[in-house]
């Protein structure tokens, strides 16, 4: 396990991944932790615009290219930033129902499936994880 593959990566790629990184433990926190509250919504603001830039970034990045410069992984984002946006409009409405659903869905979708393959053989964060 190292580093260096994502510092040599440049900052982009590098904050992209840290972004979502912290991303992925603060929604799991979010996932645990008590709803409603102020500290609920105030780390669910930061986990928001972690995800802004996680989805954001990953419209720079074009390390798999299927059509043109894009690949799946665009669509995900696309889907994110749709999900992100209807995630907060939700809570501002006091749709729990939705709000949960959707955020739920965002988590899974956007960090546990990208991150999935973001850790496959041949892949930057494996080798950051298991040496290149």
């Amino acid at each position: 396990m190292g580093f260096a593959p994502l510092i040599d990566a440049g900052f982009l790629i590098a904050s992209h991944a840290l972004a979502a990184l912290a991303a992925f433990f603060i929604g799991t926190y979010q996932l645990i932790a008590a709803k409603g509250t102020g500290r609920h919504q105030a780390v669910g603001y930061v986990w928001a615009a972690l995800m802004l830039w996680t989805a954001a970034t990953s419209f720079l990045i074009y390390d798999i290219r299927l059509w043109g410069p894009f690949s799946p992984i665009h669509v995900l984002s696309v889907l994110a930033l749709f999900g992100l946006i209807s995630g907060i409009l939700e809570a501002r409405r006091k749709d729990v129902r939705e709000h949960r659903r959707t955020m739920i869905l965002l988590y899974t979708g956007a960090l546990l499936v990208a991150g999935f393959f973001a850790f496959m053989p041949g892949r930057l964060m494996y080798d950051v994880l298991f040496g290149g």
